[in-house]
């Protein structure tokens, strides 16, 4: 075995091993140089040399390793700071009356017979990382384009607000209004950036968690997107997306930052307010939050940029020969950092400077008092200045700032710093008055001790507010503000619709395909076809998809630089720089993301986008909820297709897979139009009806959710006369029963129809019952129309009262009601209350599991024969049939022996 310098050494940290060295020699004079360098200068002189050599080399384009951290001081160094242009005084007067209305407005919505709450401690910590933006960065859209989008933090709102009043957007009583958006109407403010409550104020809605940076990420690709399809010129555009440290804990903060990287997208910036505290306490007390971020961003190949401290710290950085303050700020954890805060300048002497002889010799001349003052980077407006302008003329990455400040800075010694700050929304009097000085304001003390606390205006005229106005001229008008310009789009003509109509003849196909059908005669159309945004979470082929490859394409910014493994194949994977299929690869969040900013483009670019969504209906309301709450907050529009749906059509894939609910969580969305269409017809009129109300005259912020399946069938035609309104709507008779001395009506929705169907027959056949088949387009649309109804009557007791849409449908039918779907019963039952006359539901309650088809239908009671014994259990309960007919029904089916069922069609194919 080879020993010592015979072996090549294992390098650690992405250096090569195996690579021979076959000039030994001169590797070992650059060792002995590392060597005396240690010997005679010391480890940190050696550090920083050693540093230098890695910036020189990627500077002559040498391959080196990225480091994962670098230093715990700034990355911009004093002598690179660029020349600041604002006025520093203007600005800073600008600043504190900012910062005095935001919590004084807080303050205010905590008075008596109000008490709604606020937070005032997050924007205090991060007031200067929008004020440079603000004044020197963020874009209007005075020009008539998109401008930059701006993901504000949810929590900074107050302070937002606070500067809309200075400039006139909002007036004293909106502010007033803070968080009473009914109570105080039209003067309500939002609690949070909710475009839907303000929407010609706020574009995106960030407030809940870790969907600002995945919606950043996603907006600013498309942007790249519709660009190179050259729907939008958004080359001017940048993504701004201001995060908390402590929310770069949720999954989709950090999720998708190599899509980023990946496709390099430097039109983006994250600027992490880096407070070092959570809601309730440190975010890593024991460790340092800047540094475990700045490794994760650097690793996923973002640009990084840290602003730690303020200039009061160059004259010590620059003083520091032998590293050893750098060693102190890289080794002090942020809970220690969290409390310095909180001390004394005399405390920050004796725990900080007081351990080493060297550390001491440098403040020695410092009074207490500038110790204290030895600020936060964040709160620095020419280190923030610089660190926004190097991340603009950044070239080929994202980048992420992270900025260190104080959480509550400036609120006084009661809030900075403190772990209970984020849940302190009220100052006191004499808080107050420490905050007026600090930020000194021309406000008596008698204003503070009586009544509620005043607000505070230089004067429209006065200098601080002419440079606010000027600086937003200069940088394209007023920020944030939302605009729809987008016209109607000329809608495809009903002849687009007929191929679809007239069914699959003896070919069986399911309603996924049925969906793919359609969206291809759409895509056709010259007027419309290229707005569609197909979106898909790496399952094209699962759905039938596949076959738009070779016309639509796969979007790739750098499009296809190998040879397809599928090449000569008719529909091999293409992916082409302007494609316009999104393969967002296994990430529904990601998908959901690129549908939520597709859908918001014609408010965003002014140019209408039609997203279309699909996935396994399982992963899509269950997996992404709180995406779709985005998108409905965001005023998105498009399509959403859960497909593969139901408890029992993927019954080979198992529990996981086996969907019964999500139309009852799509129910709790009020934007979320949704449907569980049976057939190719019904899905042509709700797709028509969905672009006409979504994209036409008079367009409504609402999305369609279409649950669609994998079970072919024979698509039938569209019948003569058929009951558009019902489909629409939610409800219609899709085929009468013939025969029978006994009248009964059957609900179903989706799959079910072939059951309800098939019952119908053996109903009339063996149990002389003439039942009715409806189908159930909607639950959802049917109880939401009865609750309108019902608000209407309740509060209007003197016009005529409203009936439900259900109740007019099946008023005066025959015999009992059962409703079935491959749904939990919750789904049918919403309508239950509206329904004359005896109403039963039959559903997929429970878990699913891997089976065939019939055995799971039988399971779950949902099948032909469960529903007959259903409708004859009913008209037994109502006299009409002996009770003894039932127990022979479940003998004759077999009711109690799943393996009893015929297995029909397996269902293990996606």
């Amino acid at each position: 075995m080879a020993s010592g310098s015979d072996r090549n050494p294992i390098i650690i940290g992405g250096l090569p091993s195996q690579v021979p060295d076959f000039d030994p020699e001169e590797t070992q004079e650059w060792l002995d140089s590392l060597d005396a360098a240690v010997d005679e200068r010391g480890r940190e002189r050696t550090r920083y040399l050693m540093l230098r050599l890695i910036e020189r080399a990627r500077e002559k384009r040498v391959a080196v390793p990225e480091m994962r951290s670098t230093d715990y001081v700034n990355t911009i160094a004093t002598k690179a700071e660029p020349f600041f242009p604002g006025n520093e005084e203007i600005e800073r007067k600008v600043l504190n009356a900012t910062r005095w209305n935001a919590a004084v407005m807080v303050s205010r919505a905590q008075r008596p017979g109000i008490g709604v709450g606020g937070h005032i401690a997050t924007f205090a910590s991060s007031a200067s990382l929008y004020d440079v933006g603000f004044n020197h960065f963020f874009r209007g859209k005075d020009d008539g384009r998109g401008g930059d989008q701006i993901f504000f933090q949810g929590h900074a709102s107050p302070g937002i607000y606070a500067r809309a009043f200075l400039l006139d957007r909002l007036s004293e009583a909106q502010l007033d209004g803070f968080r009473q958006e009914k109570s105080r109407y039209p003067d309500g403010l939002s609690s949070y950036p909710h475009p839907r409550s303000m929407p010609d104020f706020w574009e995106f809605p960030t407030v809940s968690m870790g969907l600002g940076p995945i919606g950043a990420i996603y907006q600013a690709r498309m942007n790249r997107y519709m660009e190179a399809r050259g729907i939008a010129d958004t080359s001017a555009s940048h993504v701004w997306a201001f995060l908390g440290d402590g929310e770069m804990d949720e999954p989709e903060s950090l999720g998708q930052l190599s899509i980023a990287a990946r496709e390099g997208l430097d039109n983006l910036t994250f600027v992490v307010n880096c407070n070092l505290q959570r809601l309730d306490g440190p975010v890593r007390g024991n460790g340092k939050i800047v540094q475990e971020l700045e490794s994760a961003f650097r690793g996923a190949g973002w640009n990084v940029i840290k602003v730690v401290w303020d200039r009061s710290w160059d004259p010590l950085l620059a003083q520091d020969r032998d590293g050893v303050l750098v060693n102190k700020l890289n080794t002090t954890p942020d809970g220690q950092f969290q409390t310095y805060a909180t001390e004394s300048g005399a405390y920050i002497r004796d725990h900080f400077f007081g351990g080493d002889q060297r550390l001491r010799a440098m403040v020695e001349g410092m009074t207490d008092d500038q110790i204290l003052h030895l600020g936060r980077g964040g709160h620095d407006h020419r280190k923030v200045f610089a660190a926004y302008k190097a991340a603009k003329e950044h070239k080929g990455q994202p980048t992420v700032i992270l900025a260190q400040t104080v959480k509550g800075w400036t609120l006084g010694p009661n809030f900075e710093g403190r772990n209970a700050t984020h849940q302190m929304k009220k100052l006191t009097v004499e808080d107050l008055k420490r905050f007026r000085d600090r930020l000194h304001l021309p406000i008596a003390d008698r204003e503070l001790e009586s009544g509620l606390p005043p607000y505070y205006h230089p004067g429209r005229d006065s200098e601080e507010i002419q440079y606010m106005h000027d600086r937003r001229k200069e940088c394209g008008g007023y920020v944030p503000t939302r605009i729809v310009r987008a016209k109607p789009l000329p809608l495809p003509p009903d002849k687009t619709y007929a191929a679809v109509k007239k069914g699959s003849g003896q070919q069986q196909i399911a309603t996924t395909m049925a969906f793919v059908r359609l969206l291809k005669d759409l895509m056709r159309d010259k007027e419309i076809g290229k707005r569609f945004v197909l979106i898909a979470p790496d399952e094209y082929r699962t759905f039938g998809m596949d076959s738009f490859f070779p016309s639509a394409k796969i979007y790739n910014p750098l499009g296809q630089t190998y040879e397809s493994v599928d090449r000569e194949l008719l529909l091999a994977y293409k992916e082409s720089p302007n494609g316009q299929m999104l393969h967002d690869g296994i990430s529904e969040a990601g998908c959901t993301a690129s549908l939520i900013a597709a859908g918001s483009a014609y408010a965003t670019h002014n140019e209408p986008l039609i997203p279309i969504y699909v996935f396994y209906s399982m992963f899509g309301f269950q997996r992404t909820g709180d995406q779709f709450w985005q998108m409905a907050d965001q005023l998105s529009r498009g399509f959403v297709l859960g497909a593969t749906a139901g408890r029992t059509t993927l019954t080979g894939e198992g529990l996981q897979h086996a969907d019964g609910h999500s139309q009852l969580l799509a129910s709790t969305n009020p934007a979320a139009v949704a449907y569980d269409p049976a057939y190719a017809f019904e899905i042509a009129h709700i797709v028509q009806d969905g672009l006409r109300r979504m994209y036409g005259e008079d367009s409504e912020d609402v999305f369609y959710y279409l649950t669609v399946y994998n079970e072919p069938i024979r698509q039938p035609a569209e019948p003569d006369n058929v009951d558009v309104e019902g489909i629409l709507k939610g409800l219609y008779r899709y085929r009468a029963g013939e025969k029978g001395a006994v009248g009964a009506q059957i609900l179903a929705s989706g799959v079910a129809m072939a059951w309800a169907l098939e019952a119908q027959q053996i109903l009339a056949e063996e149990w002389d019952v003439k039942a009715d088949v409806w189908s159930a387009t909607s639950w959802n649309e049917l109880r939401r129309d009865a609750v309108d109804a019902e608000e209407h009557n309740l509060l209007h007791p003197e016009e005529e009262q409203r009936v439900p849409y259900v109740r007019q449908k099946l008023e005066g039918t025959e015999g009992p009601k059962v409703a079935v779907s491959d749904w939990m019963r919750a789904v049918p039952d919403q309508i239950s209350r509206w329904v004359p006359g005896t109403y039963q539901s039959l559903g997929a309650d429970g878990f699913g599991f891997a089976d065939t088809r019939g055995a799971a239908r039988r399971f779950f009671h949902i099948d032909a024969q469960s529903i007959v014994l259903a409708v004859i259990t009913e008209l037994a309960r109502e006299g009409k049939i002996d009770r003894s007919a039932l127990k022979q029904a479940i003998d004759r089916y077999q009711l109690l022996d799943v393996s009893a069922a015929d297995p029909g069609a397996a269902g293990g194919d996606a």
